[in-house]
């Protein structure tokens, strides 16, 4: 592993993503998160099955990943398990994923949770939608993939 770069572990991962989506671009955002929020992430109560990504008024905004707030959560804090969060990331990046969204069709979806230097960060994918056809082959191709794995495991235990 390179020395500058440290492995972000991960939280929670979008399985659909790239099952529903051909993610083309990766962007890693920062949340805007409450305390309670932080501790119920940290103890792996979030899902992001559900959730994705819109940019309204130039902010791009997290909506329907649900976090379960935690049993010892204060009790002068009312959580709400599914609330929109404000995604962190530079201008550029924001202008030039408008341009995307806007002009090209393609459409923004939340792939991972992670840490990232003890912070929570989310990767963002610049996406576009898979037809039913597409999804067929990829899943065809992913069990051949696997077939030939099987393949070359049991051909080497003989060899």
């Amino acid at each position: 592993m390179d020395g500058n770069r440290i492995k972000a572990m991960s939280i929670a991962q979008n399985k659909k993503a790239y099952h529903d989506y051909f993610v083309e671009e990766k962007y890693e955002a920062g949340i805007m998160l409450a305390g309670w929020e932080v501790k119920a992430i940290r103890a792996s109560r979030v899902q992001l099955k559900e959730a994705y990504v819109v940019i309204k008024n130039g902010e791009v905004f997290l909506i329907g990943a649900h976090i379960s707030p935690l049993a010892t959560a204060s009790t002068h804090v009312h959580p709400d398990a599914t609330r929109s969060r404000k995604l962190l990331l530079h201008a550029e990046e924001i202008s030039k994923l408008i341009g995307k969204v806007d002009r090209s069709g393609y459409t923004l979806v939340p792939i991972d949770l992670h840490y990232t230097k003890g912070r929570i960060k989310l990767t963002v994918g610049l996406a576009k939608g898979k037809k039913q056809h597409d999804k067929r082959q990829s899943e065809k191709t992913r069990e051949g993939n696997l077939e030939v794995q099987r393949a070359m495991r049991s051909h080497n235990k003989f060899a």
